[in-house]
């Protein structure tokens, strides 16, 4: 059984669309996707600095659209099963058939729009800390007012909070953390920081008609398959201010008797967590356009 993953905020590199828009015809359907939703993907996928494109109203549209645009690119791929990391998990709405491309788009357009305005009310961030136990990690990041705003398993907790929490942590970190990394994000992104943008998206959401899914959708809420569509975005809305739980989706992977993992571009981190956690998966990153015979090859051997 095949899993298709996306990634979320944090996987950008610069120029990391560059290789995938010389495959035929994607370079217009970038510029298509651009034009909808008013954003030079092109120029942030292939050109921009780091600093710009760790904007979250610049970020999450473009993680979204490389993640469309290299499933397609696979062919006629129905995995058994989808799920996504944070934003990640819009496109894995699209990939399940809950959402059409144009839906997805824009609908995370204004998710980054609205996180980056909650953002910017007060100096936020996020830490990933590597090694510890969750009973002793978690109660640790509580009392220094942190939230544990991604449990990903495999030894990995990123914290969540004010700049000044996540420097208390740095100088007192929780028993068994060998080591805190300030990551390439702009805001304490599911938490009660990002209140402002629930509202927001909200109000996007009543426009759109999702469909059920074609898929086992995995909710990266609590790791439960969601077989309704309006259930699907009705926790697309509510995930940008709650933590999200991949350590559960991981074990929901092991239930169904998933086989293989396929993580669309820019791949890497959840195929790097997955390699630790899910020992005999079959992983594979899509990083650039060399990696899609592989990729296929891997889903011939482990499609239903």
């Amino acid at each position: 059984m095949l899993v298709l993953v996306a990634p979320g905020q944090g996987a950008q590199t610069p120029g990391f669309l560059t290789p995938w828009l010389e495959l035929p015809g994607a370079a217009d359907r970038i510029a298509a996707w651009s034009d909808a939703i008013g954003l030079d993907l092109t120029h942030y996928g292939t050109q921009a600095d780091a600093d710009a494109i760790r904007d979250t109203a610049v970020a999450q549209p473009l993680l979204v659209a490389a993640g469309l645009l290299s499933a397609a690119a696979l062919g006629d791929t129905v995995p058994g099963a989808v799920a996504g990391h944070s934003v990640g998990e819009i496109a894995a709405a699209a990939f399940a058939g809950v959402l059409d491309e144009a839906a997805a788009l824009t609908l995370v357009r204004r998710r980054g729009l609205a996180m980056a305005e909650a953002a910017a009310i007060t100096p936020t961030g996020m830490s990933a800390l590597l090694g510890g136990e969750p009973t002793t990690t978690i109660p640790h990041l509580e009392h220094l007012g942190l939230t544990p705003a991604n449990v990903n398993g495999a030894g990995q907790i990123v914290a969540a909070g004010t700049l000044e929490q996540l420097a208390a942590l740095e100088a007192d970190k929780p028993e068994g953390v060998r080591r805190v990394v300030p990551l390439k994000v702009a805001g304490a992104f599911h938490t009660h920081h990002m209140a402002p943008a629930v509202d927001a998206l909200a109000r996007a959401a009543e426009a759109l008609t999702p469909a059920v899914p074609r898929v086992a959708y995995v909710s990266n809420k609590d790791g439960q398959v969601v077989d309704t569509g309006s259930e699907v975005l009705q926790r697309l809305v509510g995930q940008v201010a709650n933590p999200v739980r991949w350590d559960l989706c991981m074990e929901t992977f092991e239930k169904l008797g998933v086989t293989a993992m396929i993580e669309v571009c820019p791949g890497g981190t959840l195929t790097g967590i997955a390699k630790r956690a899910l020992p005999g998966v079959a992983t594979l990153a899509l990083k650039t356009p060399d990696d899609l015979d592989a990729a296929r090859a891997l889903v011939a051997e482990h499609s239903a």
